[in-house]
């Protein structure tokens, strides 16, 4: 199926931009919910300060956090569509183009793999520097190509959680397993209020791909009833906006289930997406 390059580099660079300097609207009125809920005077000044600072960032296009985050790419296709090495490469150069554009911070490190590893490569000046995470790709039934751009910081990544959890027949024991956890997370992470982001597989690499689906589909206006008790029982913490106490710790849970296998355990992948997070916006090509 032939595209235009530059069209498609066009609007991933700005769905690029869009992802990192605007809020979703969902997002808006669940801060707007959690502002009227809160009691605590420094608890609601801070939720006040984090959604006047999106406006902002949105008028001026303009990142919504120094740390920009690493752009994550996520394509729906549907029945009728393809996706080629040509066009992944153009999806590619769209991100390229959009850190130019918001612009993104440098943080791409220079040098062979130990360099990497040990940032003795040094950094490079270029905020297009910075490579996207590999790709994931997603067949729905829908006939669109669709592309995500996910911008996902540093602070969630340290703070995020793979581990098992061994079910015993019992839904209850995992999501309090998941909610002790959560607990943790959230009480380290210091940007909060979350979205708690969780994928549960058969395998790391499904889980941790799960939660980023939940991340994709979110919407902060629908809970599920696994989803609002995770919610209600991490905000029993106390931990509240940026660490200050108040009841807002976790503005909402995405969790996304995949199959399962014949297994005492379940993998569970979690992110403690930041205050800011997730930085996501998308675009039909």
């Amino acid at each position: 199926m032939a595209f235009d390059y530059n069209e498609v580099v066009a609007k991933v660079a700005d769905t690029l931009v869009r992802a990192g300097s605007t809020f979703r609207q969902d997002k808006k009125d669940a801060y707007k919910r959690a502002i009227a809920n809160e009691e605590l005077e420094r608890a609601k000044w801070n939720l006040e300060t984090i959604l006047k600072n999106a406006e902002v960032a949105e008028c001026n296009r303009s990142p919504l956090c120094d740390d920009t985050g690493i752009p994550h790419v996520f394509v729906e296709v549907g029945p009728n569509k393809c996706v080629t090495g040509a066009l992944l490469t153009a999806i590619q150069d769209g991100v390229r183009e959009g850190l130019r554009q918001l612009p993104g911070r440098p943080m791409a490190i220079m040098g062979d793999d130990k360099g990497r590893i040990d940032m003795s490569g040094g950094i490079s000046p270029d905020s297009d520097a910075l490579d996207a995470a590999p790709i994931l790709i997603k067949e729905v039934e829908e006939d669109v190509l669709r592309v995500h751009v996910l911008m996902l910081g540093g602070g969630p990544a340290i703070r995020g959680i793979t581990h098992r959890i061994f079910h015993k027949h019992n839904i209850q024991v995992v999501l309090d397993e998941i909610v002790t956890r959560a607990k943790d997370a959230t009480r380290l992470l210091g940007c909060t209020p979350t979205a708690l982001a969780i994928g549960v597989g058969r395998s790391q690499f499904e889980a941790t791909a799960l939660m980023m689906e939940a991340m994709v589909y979110s919407d902060f206006s629908k809970q599920s009833d696994m989803e609002q008790y995770i919610t209600d029982k991490v905000n029993e913490s106390n931990v509240g906006p940026l660490g200050l106490n108040g009841k807002t710790t976790v503005l909402a849970t995405f969790m996304k289930v995949g199959p399962q296998r014949a297994s005492g355990v379940r993998v569970v992948a979690m992110r403690p997406g930041c205050c800011f997070e997730p930085r996501m916006a998308c675009v039909e090509l």
